[in-house]
């Protein structure tokens, strides 16, 4: 084990907490359904058929999934990591929202990453108590 899944594994969980092992099997099925719609979304946009502000969430989006790791493992901060996973949430709800009249398909199959992010959101604050 590296460093960081040792300090992981450290790391005061709730009864809840799945095992480590479940993370990378729904996490790789997920990040297939977000590059197929969020993809299709960019798309949509780089041809004006919808406007850039509804990309913007779905782009914002993005960029905080890809600052958890960071935060969580590689800064072992649960309190930004905390953060960040309610900025994940907000901007996937907002992202949904925006895009369910233009490609409503996009919000409906995103619906697993939703109910993912939100559980994953619980855990996240979670951790971040049971650890100040």
């Amino acid at each position: 084990m590296n460093d960081s899944a040792n300090w992981y594994a450290s790391l005061v969980k709730p009864f809840f907490s799945p095992p480590a092992w479940i993370f990378g099997p729904v996490w790789s099925v997920l990040y297939v359904v977000i590059a197929i719609s969020f993809g299709y979304v960019l798309y949509l946009a780089f041809k004006k058929r919808i406007g850039w502000e509804i990309f913007l969430p779905f782009g914002l989006n993005l960029v905080f999934n890809a600052a958890f790791t960071p935060l969580q493992f590689g800064l072992k901060n649960n309190g930004l990591a905390a953060v960040d996973i309610l900025l994940v949430l907000a901007t996937l709800v907002w992202a949904l929202r925006a895009i369910w009249q233009p490609a409503r398909w996009v919000a409906l199959v995103n619906l697993p990453y939703l109910v993912w992010v939100m559980f994953a959101t619980v855990l996240q604050l979670s951790i971040t108590w049971l650890n100040l």
